[in-house]
C-alpha cells in the first residue's frame, strides 16, 4: 500500500514538475505584461522608434539631393545666359532662391550658409562667346558638404551642351565656345573629415548632455532625496539652474576636447572666431540641456528618461544635415529639422570653422538656438512647479 501511495506521489511530482514550469512561467508573462502596460512611456517607445526610423530612412532621407538653393549674379541679361539658367534649373539639381547684384552679396550668401551654389554670369558674356574668345562661366559650390556638392557639379557638362544647342547651334558644336568654370569652396578635396567632424561635436554634446540632465530630476525621486529638495525654501527656477550651470561646464570641456583632436590629429581648420565659436556653443549647450531637464519633469523614471532622450537624438542626428544633405530632405522634414538644436548648431561651426563666418552671418541659427532653450526652460519650470504644488 505504501508503494502505491508512493508512486501515486512520485506521479503528482512529475505532473506539478510539468506543469508547474508552465503555470508559473504563463503568470511572469502576465506581470510582465501588466507592467508594461502600465509603462506607457516604455510601450510608445517600443512602437515608435521603429516605425520613426522606418519614415526617417524611407521618406525624409536623399543621399542625391535636388533642387539645392542657388545665387545668381546675372551681369548682364541675354538669351544665352537665360538658356544657361533654364539648363541648369532643367537638371533638378539647381533652384534660384536668391538674385544678386555684386560679388561681396555673392559670397556672404554661400558664406552664410543660405545658399550652397552661386552662378556668375559676366557682362559681356554671350559677346565674348560669338567672337570666339572661350569666356568662363563661374560656379562656386559650398563644398562643406561634398555629398550635396558632387552630383550637382557632376552635372555641368550636360548644361554646357544644352545651352549651346539651344542658342548658338542646330548640331553639335565644333568646339566649346565657352568653359563652365567650377570652384569648390571651403572644402576643395571634397575631404569629409572636414565635414564629418564639426557635426560630431554637436552630435556627442547632444547625446551627453540630454541624457545628463534627463537623468537629473528622475535620479532625485529614485534616491529619495526628492522630498528633502522639495521642503527648501527653492523655487523652480533656481532648482533648475542649479542642475543646469555645473553641466556647462562638463559640456563645455567636452567642446573642448573633440575640436583640439580635430585640429591636431584630422587637420580640421579653425578659419572663424573662436570667441565666437566658444559662445555659440555655451548656448547649444545650455539649450540641449534645458531641453533635457524638460524631459526628466515629465517621466517617472530613469529608464524612462533614457528612452526619451534616445527617441529625441534619433531624429536629431537624421534631419540635421550631419549625416546626409539638409537641403535633399522633403519639405515636411526640414520643418521638423529646423526645431532642432542640432541642425542649428551643425550649420554655425561647419560656417566658422570652414567658412570663417561672422555673426552677422549666424544671425538666423543664433536666434533660433535662443528661442528653443527659453521655451524648454519655459516648459521645465512650470512642469517642475506642477511637482512642487
Amino acid at each position: 500500500m505504501s508503494m502505491a501511495v508512493a508512486a501515486n506521489e512520485h506521479r503528482e511530482e512529475l505532473r506539478e514538475s510539468r506543469f508547474g514550469f508552465w503555470r508559473r512561467s504563463y503568470a511572469m508573462v502576465v506581470k510582465e505584461s501588466i507592467q508594461l502596460r502600465r509603462d506607457r512611456v516604455s510601450f510608445a517607445m517600443i512602437v515608435m522608434i521603429p516605425v520613426m526610423q522606418l519614415l526617417l530612412f524611407g521618406y525624409a532621407i536623399n543621399t542625391t539631393p535636388h533642387n539645392l538653393p542657388t545665387a545668381v549674379l546675372l551681369q548682364e541679361d541675354t538669351d544665352l545666359g537665360r538658356s544657361i539658367l533654364k539648363a541648369l534649373e532643367n537638371t533638378d539639381y539647381f533652384r534660384f532662391t536668391r538674385q544678386v547684384h555684386d560679388v561681396d552679396e555673392f559670397d556672404n550668401l554661400l558664406k552664410s550658409g543660405k545658399v550652397l551654389f552661386g552662378v556668375e554670369i559676366p557682362r559681356g558674356f554671350e559677346r565674348a562667346v560669338r567672337r570666339g574668345d572661350h569666356p568662363a562661366l563661374l560656379v562656386a559650390a559650398d563644398a562643406t558638404d561634398p555629398i550635396a556638392a558632387s552630383s550637382a557639379l557632376g552635372s555641368l557638362s550636360v548644361v554646357v551642351q544644352t545651352a549651346l544647342d539651344h542658342d548658338l547651334f542646330t548640331g553639335d558644336p565644333p568646339s566649346l565656345p565657352f568653359e563652365i568654370r567650377a570652384h569648390a569652396r571651403y572644402n576643395p578635396a571634397a575631404s569629409s573629415r572636414l565635414n564629418i567632424v564639426p557635426g560630431l561635436v554637436g552630435t556627442i554634446l547632444t547625446m551627453t548632455m540630454l541624457i545628463f540632465t534627463a537623468l537629473s530630476v528622475t535620479r532625485e525621486i529614485e534616491r529619495g532625496t526628492m522630498e528633502s529638495l522639495l521642503s527648501m525654501p527653492i523655487k523652480p527656477v533656481e532648482v533648475m539652474f542649479g542642475k543646469i550651470i555645473p553641466y556647462v561646464l562638463v559640456g563645455f570641456i567636452q567642446a573642448a576636447l573633440i575640436l583640439g583632436i580635430g585640429v591636431l590629429l584630422f587637420g580640421v581648420p579653425v578659419l572663424g572666431s573662436m570667441a565666437l565659436l566658444a559662445l555659440l556653443t555655451t548656448l547649444f549647450i545650455t539649450t540641449n540641456l534645458s531641453i533635457g531637464y524638460t524631459f526628466s519633469t515629465v517621466v517617472q523614471n530613469q529608464l524612462q528618461a533614457m528612452q526619451m532622450s534616445m527617441m529625441f537624438f534619433l531624429p536629431s542626428i537624421l534631419l540635421s544635415g550631419f549625416m546626409f544633405p539638409f537641403a535633399g530632405m522633403p519639405v515636411w522634414a526640414r520643418y521638423v529639422g529646423e526645431g532642432l538644436p542640432l541642425t542649428h548648431y551643425v550649420r554655425i561651426i561647419r560656417a566658422i570653422m570652414l567658412r570663417g563666418a561672422t555673426m552677422q552671418n549666424l544671425q538666423y541659427d543664433s536666434l533660433v538656438l535662443i528661442g528653443l532653450m527659453l521655451l524648454a526652460m519655459t516648459i521645465a519650470v512650470t512642469r517642475f512647479r506642477r511637482t512642487l504644488d
